[in-house]
């Protein structure tokens, strides 16, 4: 009887374990819209060092847009030294480095301090999130919320984006990035 019961049990969370995982809602349209080839959308947002910063501003310059979820998280914290530690390489490739994120300006000084970040890091309040389509419904744990979605944009002298990642993976990711921006 025992040996019956035990048998109907590992039935059941073997069932369990091939059962579908919950539907999630797919990326809305602007996520899943790509840029590459266009006009990067322009932007004006405040920077850790409380001057304003825009796209106009940087025209003649390629200019490496990242848009990361929060300051000081762990996948945050590698993304954002990676990029520190490529530097010189971005400047070799005449391009600037900008992180994004909703994140205050005092986070992000913060955040730069502790660090020794040595690039700027923007203040979004989600208008330009929601011009690159990086923010969106995510999912952790069963829970759905909205957020940024890690990717990144390279835009040219010209301001047209030439490359464009989404879903970004951390690890070589900054060397990624670097690599293209040489074949550009």
């Amino acid at each position: 009887m025992a040996v019956k019961k035990a048998k109907k049990k590992a039935a059941k969370v073997k069932a369990k374990a091939k059962a579908p995982a919950k539907s999630v809602k797919a990326p809305t349209k602007a996520s899943a819209k790509s840029l590459l080839g266009k006009t990067a959308p322009d932007f004006t947002m405040p920077p850790d060092d409380g001057k304003a910063l825009s796209l106009k501003s940087l025209r003649g310059k390629r200019v490496v847009l990242y848009f990361y979820p929060k300051d000081d998280t762990p996948g945050c914290t590698v993304e954002a030294c990676a990029f520190r530690d490529g530097l010189p390489d971005f400047s070799k490739a005449k391009a600037v480095v900008i992180g994004v994120s909703k994140d205050t300006v005092a986070s992000h000084q913060k955040f730069k301090k502790k660090f020794q970040l040595n690039f700027a890091l923007a203040s979004d309040d989600s208008n330009v999130c929601e011009a690159y389509g990086v923010w969106g419904e995510k999912s952790m744990y069963g829970r759905t919320y909205m957020g940024i979605e890690r990717s990144t944009f390279i835009i040219d002298e010209k301001g047209i984006v030439r490359a464009e990642w989404r879903k970004v993976r951390v690890p070589g990711h900054a060397d990624e990035v670097t690599q293209t921006l040489k074949r550009l």
